[in-house]
């Protein structure tokens, strides 16, 4: 669990110097976790981000939409074309 605070600390340590002035001490949180949140779901997904791009360029030309090919075919609730 120690790394576990470890990590908090760092990120919360980085929230004050970087967003200090820009936001309350308070407001923090509500911009560091959106962002933790993202970071977390690009990592699930990164293993496979060759793939989903390839089945995107694939299919965006042939679909209207094509996220439920994409979805089925990596097997998951979300994804992203980005680079």
């Amino acid at each position: 669990m120690s790394k576990f605070q470890e990590l908090s600390s760092l990120i919360w340590s980085v929230a004050d110097d970087v967003l200090r002035g820009l936001f309350k001490p308070h407001e923090y949180g509500d911009v560091i976790l959106p962002f933790v949140i993202l970071r977390r779901l690009d990592c699930v997904i990164e293993p496979r981000k060759d793939e989903i791009y390839a089945l995107f360029e694939e299919y965006k030309t042939k679909l209207e939409d094509p996220a439920p090919v994409i979805k089925s075919r990596i097997n998951a609730e979300f994804y992203t074309t980005s680079k």
